[in-house]
């Protein structure tokens, strides 16, 4: 099991670890920094530093049972043991892009009260799928309501509820693709104050005035019903 410190705080960029485990190109920690890829979001990349190297993390990704988080490392990692104390660094200029993203989809869930089919977070763009049936979207029209909602500069929070307080509100489910992650008693919930609240266990901006200025480039049809919003971000300075 890994402590994931990225829940706790998206905005700690290092920290100490020990590893618990060693693969030929993974290794396994107490605690991490590094999100492991899931709901659309990239698994980080960084660095972890023994006392006698410093190795790549090119992925993190989920190990095949709850609360394992695997680190691919780019190299050797016959040299290093359990036990071994090691320091961890993320890259952070691309985590806090990729929280920008995130965080911007979620205000573009607000925008559309209508299921969520798919999506994928990335460095330049994004992008969501919705189920809209007949409806129709205007690129330039949700372009200035995305920056509206990021101009109230609305504070960005976690909590936690039960798997029954969730299946009591199912209409805090968006996603029809992929259910959110039950069995464990409790459920991690984004809330972005006053506009939007669910289930979700990436990693965010602390208020979405820090999203800076959005930008719907394209909405695609897939599919009879299925509409592909595409979302740009203008690079912060």
């Amino acid at each position: 099991m890994t402590t994931a410190l990225f829940n706790i705080d998206s905005y700690q960029t290092q920290a100490s670890a020990v590893i618990t485990a060693v693969t030929e190109n993974h290794l396994e920690l107490n605690q991490t920094l590094f999100y492991p890829q899931g709901g659309g979001q990239p698994g980080d990349q960084g660095w972890i530093t023994t006392s006698s190297a410093r190795l790549e993390v090119i992925d993190t990704i989920k190990g095949n049972t709850p609360n394992r988080i695997l680190h691919c490392i780019d190299g050797d990692t016959q040299q290093l043991s359990v036990g071994d104390h090691v320091q961890l660094e993320i890259n952070w200029p691309r985590r806090y892009q990729l929280m920008r993203m995130h965080s911007c989809l979620h205000l573009l869930c607000s925008l559309i009260p209508k299921g969520v089919t798919g999506g994928s977070i990335g460095l330049e763009k994004s992008r969501l799928d919705f189920d809209l049936g007949e409806a129709k979207l205007d690129k330039e029209l949700l372009t200035q309501q995305l920056n509206a909602l990021i101009q109230s500069s609305a504070a960005i929070t976690t909590m936690v509820i039960s798997d029954a307080e969730l299946t009591q509100q199912p209409e805090l489910v968006r996603t029809l693709s992929v259910q959110p992650p039950a069995g464990t008693g409790s459920v991690r919930m984004v809330k972005i104050d006053g506009v939007d609240l669910q289930p979700c266990g990436g990693t965010h901006v602390a208020n979405i005035k820090e999203i800076g200025t959005a930008k719907i480039s394209k909405i695609e049809n897939k599919g009879k019903h299925n509409r592909r919003i595409h979302l740009l971000l203008e690079p912060q300075s």
